[in-house]
């Protein structure tokens, strides 16, 4: 079975309040197809991060990026 990778680049102004709010919603990945996730920080700015996403299809990742609380 393939799996589907999605990476996603972010610079948040406050790592630590955006990774909160992140973790808040692991249960909603979970149950919108998200069997595993990474969170990948740069050394020179910790505030530039990189998240991976993985998902059985590509399908499940592009729906799951046009959730609308993805938008807020």
């Amino acid at each position: 079975m393939t799996s589907t990778i999605a990476l996603v680049r972010h610079r948040v102004t406050d790592f630590d309040a955006w990774k909160t709010a992140y973790d808040g919603f692991a249960p909603t990945q979970a149950e919108h197809g998200v069997h595993a996730h990474q969170v990948l920080r740069s050394i020179e700015n910790p505030n530039d991060i990189i998240v991976t996403h993985t998902f059985d299809s590509r399908e499940a990742a592009r729906a799951f990026f046009a959730m609308p609380e993805l938008k807020e």
